[in-house]
């Protein structure tokens, strides 16, 4: 019998020991949960959704995790406010969100999106869900459209892509009597250069002008940065409910991947 030189018949093993790899299953059943995060962070212990895909073919290196935050109209104790706009209202529509891990917390009533917070949560969610780390991506409307620049600025380093709607950079030029004072530093921002950035915005928003968009991405522009802005003409406050039903925007999304060294 003619045998095969040891350099190839280690290399069938390997080869056959790479294909036999377990995929990253999930510690969670698939399904839609309800959770309270274990510690409290930063003074706030988020409530969240959790949507967990339950198809049995889980990527080797795990599913996709998308941090969805809401705006202030949802924030409280009652989950089901969470439900009423954006991904978690659609991950039965949208094949993409169905096949992604989808979080969204639930901002405390008269608080703000915490970065320090929201980390934690990822953290938590991470370990429970165990996403491919380099498709972790953020997106949020009104409020959560500024807790979405926040945590770019925090975490430059985690996202692979993000989609802020309708928000701005610092809320204290809009209501400084309103909001905590301070916690957002554009020239942190400007360390997120190379995340992809897509932000979306109302020409006629009275709420939160998209002026504060454009600042927040010109800056970017002049660094460099893999930045764009889609301002809709005539579009008020709600710039949302058309941007989170294009099947465009996932697709553009969760191509995305960051780079690891």
């Amino acid at each position: 019998m003619r045998q095969l030189p040891i350099a190839a018949t280690l290399s069938l093993f390997a080869a056959a020991g790479c294909r036999s790899q377990p995929a990253a299953t999930p510690r969670i059943a698939g399904g839609e949960h309800e959770r309270t995060m274990g510690t409290s962070v930063g003074g706030q212990q988020l409530s969240y959704l959790l949507h967990v895909p339950v198809a049995s073919d889980v990527p080797p290196d795990g599913w996709p995790l998308l941090l969805f935050l809401h705006g202030a109209g949802e924030r409280g104790d009652d989950l089901s406010l969470v439900r009423v706009h954006g991904p978690p209202k659609l991950t039965g529509e949208i094949p993409e969100l169905s096949r992604c891990v989808v979080v969204a917390p639930q901002c405390p009533s008269d608080a703000w999106w915490k970065p320090e917070t929201l980390e934690a949560l990822l953290d938590e969610v991470r370990a429970l869900t165990l996403p491919d780390p380099t498709r972790i991506y953020v997106t949020g409307l009104s409020m959560g459209g500024y807790g979405t620049w926040g945590l770019l600025a925090s975490s430059p380093d985690t996202f692979a892509a993000a989609v802020p709607i309708c928000g701005g950079g610092d809320p204290c030029r809009l209501w400084q009597d309103r909001v905590p004072a301070g916690g957002f530093d554009l020239d942190e921002l400007l360390r997120a250069k190379d995340v992809p950035i897509h932000a979306f915005h109302g020409a006629s928003d009275s709420v939160v002008p998209a002026d504060e968009s454009r600042m927040l991405v010109r800056a970017l522009e002049a660094v460099e940065a893999s930045v764009r802005l889609t301002v809709y003409p005539g579009v008020g406050h709600d710039s949302w409910t058309q941007t989170y039903a294009d099947p465009a925007l996932y697709a553009w999304m969760f191509a995305q991947k960051r780079e690891t060294e």
